[in-house]
């Protein structure tokens, strides 16, 4: 394992921030780490990357220990923060060639690093522009190239997506696994979508407790329900079909229910008598196996 964290616990005076958090990163495989707000994530990658102390426990990056020596150890580590930390008034490459110089980069290795940021990241025609002139995809790729200019076998990224357009969120998507392909990965954030996309592993962490470790094939394996998705005309209530499984409103509000069921066919026969004794206008009745994001509302609000 490249990164190896044992039993790590956080305290801002008497609240636990992290309470024993443990998990593992494997090169060549991106781990998803999800986490409601305020669920630990941030402070969890912040003393990973050496900015913050741990109160106990233990991180190993590539077999040393993080917590007591962690200046040598961010030297093995690309970090890209939620809020990327750029010089608006740096030019691309320019920001580039300083951060490599900060991580000991210089002369000849340094130029060919730049050279290779700016290829990988897309960012060779805007080389020559100030960051500040750069939209947020572009600005997010400047961060990418910092946290990889010293070539770091374990990347962190905190929510490396947020705020891109559709086409942009692509573009860094893909980035960000041909980066993974000889590298340990870990990415925090809050699409699904993004993590069933390109995570072969998932943490999930709430309240400073681990609730899931594991591959994202098993964790999505392990449940044996099936969601039917009803969508209706009138605006629903979640009694109506408390006898039929677990109900939840769905992304469109109380206009559709999603309901976790063992027995799809008998729950579409109650369904649809529910419909009829309340003469309801049925729009769609779908089935389909639990995505992500289900798994994730059920495991943080058990």
């Amino acid at each position: 394992m490249s990164l190896e964290v044992s039993q790590l616990t956080k305290l801002y005076g008497t609240q636990k921030a992290l309470d024993d958090v443990s998990f593992s990163a494997s090169p060549g495989r991106i781990l998803g780490f999800l986490g409601p707000n305020g669920a630990g994530k941030s402070t969890t990658m912040k003393i990973i990357t050496g900015f913050l102390a741990a109160d106990s426990g233990q991180v190993k990056v590539l077999g040393r220990d993080a917590l007591q020596a962690p200046q040598a150890v961010s030297k093995l580590i690309g970090y890209l923060p939620e809020h990327n930390p750029l010089y608006l008034d740096m030019y691309v490459s320019e920001f580039l060639e300083f951060s490599g110089g900060l991580y000991g980069l210089s002369g000849q290795l340094l130029k060919s690093r730049v050279k290779e940021m700016l290829s990988r990241t897309g960012l060779e025609p805007e080389q020559h522009k100030k960051i500040g002139q750069l939209s947020k995809g572009y600005r997010q790729r400047v961060g990418l190239g910092r946290a990889l200019i010293h070539d770091p076998q374990v990347v962190i990224l905190d929510e490396p997506t947020t705020g891109l357009d559709p086409n942009q969120l692509v573009e860094i998507r893909n980035l960000i696994q041909e980066v993974a392909k000889d590298k340990t990965l870990i990415l925090s954030t809050h699409i699904m979508q993004e993590v069933e996309a390109i995570c072969h592993d998932v943490v999930i962490i709430n309240k400073g407790k681990v609730l899931a470790s594991e591959s994202l094939a098993v964790l999505k394996s392990n449940s044996s329900e099936t969601i039917l998705i009803l969508e209706t005309e009138e605006e629903l209530e979640l009694a109506w079909f408390e006898n039929v499984g677990k109900v939840d409103f769905g992304a469109k509000g109380k206009k559709e229910l999603l309901i976790s069921t063992i027995d799809p066919a008998l729950a579409r026969k109650a369904i649809m008598n529910v419909i009829n004794e309340r003469s309801l206008n049925l729009t769609s009745l779908n089935q389909s196996k639990k995505n992500l994001e289900l798994i994730f509302r059920e495991i943080t609000s058990a």
